[in-house]
């Protein structure tokens, strides 16, 4: 038997999502005790995607193999049993044959911003200290991103894959002075590593007047390389939505929805 296990996750205090033999507290690693805690016996866990250390995710999906149904509130005791860093949601029964990673369509990631200290954002948005932006350009470069297939330029390892092409359905920009604060959106069938933050990085160099908006064109066509490619800061990014084709998942736990507010 096949559960899907939809969750959400503080990132802060993990090395990403992925066990690894070199790195300790992952959250795979952390979901994969407690599962084998209450069932007593070694419980492996799939996830939807791969997520760096320090980013977050609002909504997640892992998927498990039973031999039976449980005889007991599975929600219940992973949720008692885990950190308070990580939550579930919904446990999903899905057939054997639905993964949660192949079979998801499309995802989402949502990166904030803000640029005047504010102790209630600490962790869960960027802090570029009175960052002067150029807001009307940034959205011009979140256009060209929007219009680009190719992101070979903005991925941090792009030998791991057989190509470099990404389909973006959406990407926007949304900005509140007011609150000093910025949300920056994005959806594809696919993301490449480090993909989202090297966007924001660029987008922000671009706000700043650090690069021109025909060098980040040059850069994102590949008519320009990077000698050295940096990145945004972790913690302001979620996975924020994850689309299947036979499941429609409930948003009400989203955090971002809830970030979100005044940046729609």
């Amino acid at each position: 038997m096949r559960y899907f296990i939809h969750l959400g996750f503080n990132g802060n205090d993990y090395s990403g999502w992925q066990k690894q033999k070199a790195t300790t507290n992952t959250v795979q690693e952390v979901i994969e005790n407690t599962l084998s805690q209450i069932f007593k016996k070694n419980i492996s866990v799939y996830g939807c995607g791969r997520t760096d250390a320090g980013v977050h995710a609002s909504q997640y999906v892992i998927q498990i193999n039973l031999d039976e149904a449980p005889t007991f509130d599975l929600k219940f005791r992973m949720n008692k049993n885990l950190p308070n860093s990580i939550a579930v949601f919904e446990i999903i029964e899905v057939t054997v044959e639905q993964h949660c990673r192949y079979h998801a369509t499309a995802r989402s990631y949502d990166y904030f911003i803000h640029w005047h200290k504010n102790p209630i954002l600490h962790n869960k948005s960027s802090f570029y200290q009175d960052y002067k932006l150029d807001f009307e350009v940034m959205k011009q470069a979140t256009a060209l991103i929007r219009e680009t297939k190719n992101f070979k330029a903005f991925c941090k390892q792009p030998d791991l894959y057989h190509n470099t092409y990404c389909n973006i359905t959406d990407c926007q920009l949304y900005i509140n002075e007011a609150q000093g604060r910025m949300r920056f959106t994005i959806t594809s069938n696919r993301f490449l590593r480090g993909m989202i933050r090297i966007c924001v990085f660029y987008l922000l160099e671009v706000g700043r007047g650090k690069i021109t908006l025909d060098t980040f064109k040059q850069i994102l066509n590949q008519e320009k390389e990077l000698k050295i490619t940096y990145a945004a800061h972790p913690n302001g990014l979620f996975l924020s939505k994850i689309e299947y084709p036979f499941l429609k998942l409930d948003d009400t736990h989203n955090l971002v929805k809830m970030l979100s507010f005044g940046l729609e």
